[in-house]
Parts: C-alpha cells; sequence; structure tokens
C-alpha cells in the first residue's frame, strides 16, 4: 500500500480564495469521499501562509477532541470563547451535521457579522434542496466532485499517452483513497465500502427507508443503464418483471435520494427548436465510474457510454448547466450552458467509418443558430473541422486541451 499523495486542487481552492471575506455561508457540498475535508485543510494552509491579522476558529466533528461540543448552545459557547475582536475571524466547521441542531448556532454567528463562515457536511443533511430551509442568510453552494481526468493525470505525474490512461481511470475512477491500494481487488473494496457507506448511513438512516435491497438493486439498474433515458415507471416495470416488487412513486423517490447524495446527476431534455425542457425521459449519469464497475464488474464495457457519462460530469465540474438536447426526433447528448455561453456536443468512442461520422454530424448540423458545435471521440489525434463542427479528441479535451 502506498502513502496517500496530496495535489492542490485550484478548481475549488482558487473559488474559496475569491470568496475569502464575503458575507455569505460558504457551503462544501459533494459526494462522500470527493475530498471537501482536504479541500478545507488545503484552505487553512492558505490563510495562514497570507495572512497574518487572522483568528481561524476550525472544528472537526469527526475529531473526538470536540465530542463535547455536539449541541448548538456548546458549540456556541465555545465559538464565542474563541472569538478575537481585534483579528478577522474564520470560522470552520467541518462534518457539521454531526452537532444537533447546528443551522441555530451557525445563522446566529453569521446573523452577528463577526464571523467569515465555511462548512462541509455528510452530503444526505447538507442537501441543496435543504439549504435555504436550514440557512436564513445568503450563503453559497461549492459544489466538490471526484478527481477528474486532468487531477487523476496530476496525481500520477501522467504528461503523455493521454488516450492509454483514460482506460485506466475509466475503472479507477476519481474517489483519490483508492489510489493507495496497489492490488485492484483491494481497490475494489475500497469503493464498495463507500457506496455501503453511502447507501446505509447517508440514504437508508437518513430517510428511514424500510427496503434497503430495492435501494440497491435500484442503484444497480441505474449503473447498468447511464446515459440510457428513461423515467421511474419504466424502472418500476422492470423491477417487477424481475420479481423486486415496487411501484413508480417508490422509484421517484428512491432516485431523488440518490441524486441528493450526489450519487447519480438527473439531466432533463431540452427542446433547442422550442426552446423549452420536457418532462419525460431523462438520463443519469453515475458521480463516478467507479461505482460501476466495482460493482457490476468490468466485463463488456460499453466505451460510449462510458465516455458520455464522463463528460456529463466533467461539465457539471466546469460549471455549466446541462440537458439532453432534442431537435426533429433527433438526440444531442448535451447542451451545456453557462452564462451567455451554450455549447453542442456530441460524444462517441469511434467516429473512424464515414456512417458514424455521418450519424454524429447530422443532429449537430441540424442546429442553424451559432453556438459552438463540437463531437468529442477516442481519435488521438489533434483536433480538427468538419463542416464547422470541431471533432476533438476525449483525452485531450478531458485535460483542457481543445487543440
Amino acid at each position: 500500500m502506498q502513502i496517500l499523495k496530496i495535489i492542490e486542487r485550484p478548481l475549488y481552492l482558487d473559488r474559496l480564495k475569491r470568496l475569502y471575506g464575503t458575507p455569505d455561508i460558504k457551503i462544501i457540498t459533494g459526494l462522500r469521499r470527493s475530498g471537501k475535508s482536504e479541500l478545507l485543510r488545503s484552505f487553512v494552509n492558505y490563510l495562514n501562509k497570507s495572512y497574518t491579522d487572522i483568528n481561524i476558529i476550525r472544528i472537526d466533528f469527526g475529531d473526538l477532541k470536540f465530542d463535547s461540543l455536539k449541541n448548538y448552545k456548546s458549540l456556541y459557547d465555545y465559538v464565542e470563547k474563541m472569538y478575537d475582536d481585534s483579528l478577522k475571524n474564520v470560522l470552520i466547521v467541518d462534518e457539521v451535521q454531526l452537532c444537533e441542531k447546528f443551522e441555530l448556532a451557525i445563522n446566529s454567528f453569521h446573523n452577528s457579522k463577526n464571523y467569515d463562515i465555511y462548512l462541509t457536511g455528510s452530503n444526505a443533511f447538507l442537501l441543496s434542496s435543504d439549504l435555504a430551509t436550514l440557512f436564513t442568510g445568503r450563503f453559497i453552494e461549492i459544489p466538490v466532485y471526484p478527481f477528474s481526468f486532468e487531477e487523476y493525470c496530476s496525481y500520477f505525474d501522467i504528461d503523455m499517452d493521454y488516450s492509454e490512461h483514460l482506460q485506466d481511470y475509466l475503472v479507477a475512477g476519481g474517489l483519490s483513497g483508492s489510489y493507495v491500494y496497489d492490488n485492484k481487488e483491494d481497490r475494489a473494496a475500497y469503493i464498495n465500502d463507500v457506496y455501503k457507506t453511502l447507501i446505509k448511513r447517508d440514504l437508508i438512516d437518513r430517510y428511514n427507508l424500510s427496503d434497503e435491497a430495492l435501494l440497491d438493486n435500484l442503484a444497480e439498474f441505474l449503473m447498468d443503464n447511464i446515459s440510457n433515458l428513461t423515467n421511474a415507471n419504466n424502472i418500476s416495470k422492470v423491477l417487477n418483471y424481475n420479481n423486486i416488487a415496487t411501484n413508480h412513486v417508490t422509484i421517484g423517490n428512491y432516485i431523488k435520494y440518490l441524486c441528493n447524495a450526489f450519487m447519480f446527476y438527473k439531466v432533463k431534455r431540452y427542446d433547442i427548436k422550442g426552446k423549452k425542457y420536457l418532462g419525460t425521459n431523462d438520463k443519469y449519469y453515475l458521480s463516478d465510474l467507479s461505482f460501476r464497475y466495482a460493482i457490476l464488474g468490468v466485463r463488456n464495457i460499453d466505451y460510449g457510454r462510458a465516455y458520455e457519462n464522463i463528460v456529463a460530469i466533467e461539465l457539471l465540474r466546469r460549471g455549466y448547466d446541462i440537458y439532453v438536447g432534442t431537435l426533429y426526433q433527433k438526440e444531442i447528448d448535451f447542451v451545456a450552458m453557462k452564462g451567455d455561453e451554450k455549447i453542442y456536443i456530441q460524444v462517441s468512442d469511434d467516429v473512424s467509418s464515414e456512417k458514424t461520422m455521418q450519424r454524429e454530424l447530422e443532429p449537430l448540423l441540424s442546429i442553424r443558430d451559432g453556438y459552438p458545435k463540437m463531437i468529442l471521440s477516442n481519435t488521438k489525434h489533434p483536433m480538427s473541422l468538419i463542416d464547422g463542427v470541431k471533432h476533438i479528441d476525449i483525452a485531450r479535451w478531458l485535460i483542457g486541451d481543445e487543440s
């Protein structure tokens, strides 16, 4: 077993640096073991090196040292005792959900305007949908994702042959805690442990769910059907056909819980011509492909769907809102939007045949606006232009190189 290597994650750290000193509550969310606590440690190191007029009050409820503070009154008393009115006070609380009624103390600190506040917690207790209810003041959510392919390459000092290493990343995934294990079975066991903890602690216990087996079966179904259009009604029919008793209402709720825990991301369809969102059939992308291969195995890898999943998560990581595009009954894998920016993207494993290339090009060329269009595939070659559409090697695009 190796020692875990720590790399800087500038995408997130730079955002925390930009937000330093703002009056908002900064809330770091994301999948279990995605690096939220390590990000906070890097941020604390940055603050200590960059500022002298600062008083950092850091509480980690995962550490027994702070066990006596696990109710809001004790937390409040401790922080107020540590406050120094001659300095800028930064309050950092990790695993905040372990403190009973933590929101009462946090809201009081925020209302006092005496603290610059940063929080992390178990994903099932700091849900995007719950934040507005928990916190009466303004807050900013900072989503953290597992390691990207670019971060994976940085961790392993990879600076060439990106396409070959992308195949390894498909299976290894971005949960860096697994990288310390030399043996594939040990890495898979680590991923399985993260998965089981997420299912049991973050979902079964959080929502008092009675059917753990159904949740497992649903999660495995969604893993096996990444990048496919589906809905709760269709899934319930498939599960019932396989003698797993359920209904579309329960399946709809369980899917919502899995998305709340950042296990899956729901992507809706978007009518490009009508400029409206469509309500039936969505796609669900897995937060990290390592779950799929650790739990379902690596036989018969569908590279096209795996690449599409990786691109979906990468677009979310880069701050885009993403949709499945539809135009004249044709599908565009992604309509990616951010502010005034819009990109249309097709993803494919291999477009070396003229027939496959035309199949991917046709929907893009049907779009009549002037926004950029691209095909991402495993070309292993520099970017080329085909009728104004960029054709980019997917591995290069994932590390931020569109040349």
